[in-house]
C-alpha cells in the first residue's frame, strides 16, 4: 500500500472481497481514521482508491483477493449489513463492491479485445486501440406494491426459500425500449396475472445485487385473478394489513413500500 497525502487524511475505509465487506461492530461500523491508525496485522499490497465522500471526509476502497484477518473487524455479506449500516453507508458499501465488480469483469475491450486502461479522472475504462470507453453497468428495475382496497399483493419468490417463507413486493428488470411504467404493468401481469392502473412513483434505491437501480411504485388493482409465473414465484396472495406474513428486512425499498401502504390503509380506516 502506498501511503501519500491522500491516504494520510482521516477517512472511511471500505475493505471488500467479492460480495463481502469488513465491518467493526462499534460506532458507524465502517473503519474510520488515517491509514496508520488502522493497526493492520498484515501488509496490504492491493491499491487504495478514493471513490466517494461521506460526512465531508473521503471514502477509500481496498479490494482484497481473500477475506484476510486484518486484526480487527469481521467480514459480512453485503445483504447482512442492511441491519448494521445506515442507508448512506449501505449505499456506499454497495458502490465500492460494484466498482470492484466492474473492474474485474471489464479487463478487455468488448469491441476489439485489447486490454482496457483506467481513466483516472472518472470511473471508466478506456481502450487505447479503438477508443471504446466503458462505464460501470447499472441495470434499471422496478419494484411495485399493488393495492386492492384494504389488501396488498405480496409474493414469495423462489430465491427466498426459508421457513417461515418471506413475502415481498413484485419486481423485475426494465426491458430495452420500455418505460419504467410500462415495465410495472408488464411485470405484475407476467408474474401474477393481475392487471394494474393508477401508478404512482415512490422512491428509488441503488441495489448492488449485483448492479441494479430499483425504481419503486404503488399501483392499484384493476382486474384479474392470481396466476403465478412459477418460474419466478412460489406463492402470491392478497394480505390484510392486520395479518401480514414475514416481510423483507428493514432498509429495503420493498419494506418501505409495504409499510407506507399499510400506514395509508390504516389511516383511511381510522377516518371512516
Amino acid at each position: 500500500m502506498i501511503i501519500d497525502n491522500m491516504t494520510a487524511r482521516d477517512g472511511w475505509w471500505f475493505f471488500t472481497c467479492g460480495n463481502q465487506i469488513l465491518l467493526i461492530p462499534q460506532g458507524h461500523c465502517i473503519p474510520h481514521g488515517q491509514w496508520n491508525d488502522l493497526a493492520l496485522n498484515r501488509d496490504i499490497s492491493e491499491p487504495c482508491e478514493r471513490f466517494a465522500v461521506y460526512q465531508s471526509e473521503p471514502c477509500y476502497r481496498v479490494e482484497l483477493t481473500e477475506c484476510f484477518d486484518l486484526g480487527f473487524g469481521q467480514w459480512f455479506e453485503l445483504r447482512e449489513t442492511m441491519s448494521q449500516l445506515n442507508a448512506a453507508l449501505f449505499d456506499l458499501a454497495g458502490k465500492a463492491i460494484q466498482f470492484a465488480l466492474f473492474l474485474d469483469t471489464h479487463r478487455f475491450c468488448g469491441r476489439c479485445s485489447k486490454p482496457f486502461e483506467r481513466v483516472h479522472w472518472e470511473l471508466a475504462l478506456q481502450c487505447e486501440a479503438c477508443g471504446f470507453r466503458a462505464y460501470p453497468r447499472v441495470s434499471p428495475s422496478i419494484i411495485v406494491l399493488v393495492r386492492k382496497g384494504k389488501q396488498i399483493l405480496l409474493a414469495n419468490h423462489r430465491r427466498h426459500q426459508q421457513d417461515p417463507p418471506m413475502f415481498t413486493t413484485l419486481a423485475g428488470f426494465i426491458e430495452a425500449g420500455e418505460t419504467a411504467e410500462q415495465a410495472v404493468v408488464r411485470e405484475v401481469y407476467e408474474e401474477s396475472g393481475i392487471k394494474v392502473n393508477n401508478l404512482n412513483y415512490f422512491d428509488s434505491q441503488p441495489w448492488a445485487f449485483p448492479h441494479s437501480l430499483m425504481l419503486g411504485y404503488f399501483a392499484d388493482y384493476e382486474s384479474g385473478h392470481i396466476r403465478l409465473q412459477k418460474r419466478e414465484l412460489s406463492a402470491a396472495h392478497w394480505f390484510d394489513v392486520d395479518n401480514l406474513p414475514l416481510l423483507p428486512p428493514h432498509g429495503t425499498i420493498a419494506r418501505r413500500l409495504i409499510e407506507c401502504a399499510v400506514d395509508q390503509i390504516k389511516q383511511e380506516s381510522d377516518e371512516l
